[in-house]
């Protein structure tokens, strides 16, 4: 996997007047991590957009701060966006130990085709978008593909227990979380209308609805 490398500045801007540097293209950021002091930086926002979609927030990363010599290995920890514009408003960086494992989630990425879906037997659905991995920093794949070629009827899925990682990977999500499955093909309800009756012929609708009318009485009977 290549090395990916970022390159930042220590910020003095801090407050309010963070709105100066976003006007400016630049994005305020913060380095925390374990035994390590907190510190603050900004970065070209279109330097980190660029990496941040290559990396996402499961791949390790070196940062280079100038003014140091020693690049530091972290994690994209958390993006702020604004909750209308999308603007990255802020970015948090996790300083890690290449030593110890990580929990992280990983992004799942369909692969193959269904042949249930191919034949229209039913629709192929994705269940779960991630899974939380554990591993070494630099061992954590930023995706896994899941193939499902192997998904031939309805009611079939791929279940996390499913996947077959490498050794160097840890799954912490829910084995019997599903991945993706074949859900049937929405049934279209035809309901069709009752028919009307039809009175029969030379028969005037009044003597086909309701209760025949009474009997006149005979001259006999008035008698």
């Amino acid at each position: 996997m290549t090395q990916q490398k970022l390159t930042v500045q220590p910020r003095l801007a801090l407050g309010r007047k963070v709105k100066k540097l976003r006007a400016q293209g630049l994005i305020p950021a913060n380095l925390f991590g374990k035994k390590i002091p907190s510190s603050n930086l900004q970065l070209q926002t279109k330097d980190f957009q660029k990496i941040y979609s290559a990396v996402g927030e499961s791949t390790l990363l070196y940062l280079h701060i100038d003014g140091e010599k020693s690049d530091k290995p972290v994690m994209i920890s958390e993006v702020t966006r604004h909750p209308v514009t999308g603007l990255i408003l802020h970015v948090s960086f996790h300083q890690v130990d290449l030593k110890e494992k990580i929990t992280a989630p990983v992004s799942v990425k369909l692969t193959g085709e269904a042949p249930a879906e191919k034949e229209k037997l039913g629709i192929l659905v994705q269940q779960l978008d991630e899974i939380e991995v554990s591993a070494l920093p630099a061992n954590l794949p930023d995706h896994l593909d899941v193939d499902v070629s192997s998904l031939t009827e309805v009611d079939q899925a791929i279940y996390v227990k499913d996947l077959k990682l490498d050794s160097k990977l840890e799954i912490k999500s829910d084995p019997e979380s599903i991945i993706a499955k074949i859900e049937p093909l929405a049934k279209e309800e035809v309901k069709e209308a009752a028919p009307e009756a039809v009175p029969a012929e030379g028969v005037v609708p009044s003597e086909v609805e309701g209760p025949p009318a009474p009997a006149a009485e005979s001259k006999a009977e008035k008698k």
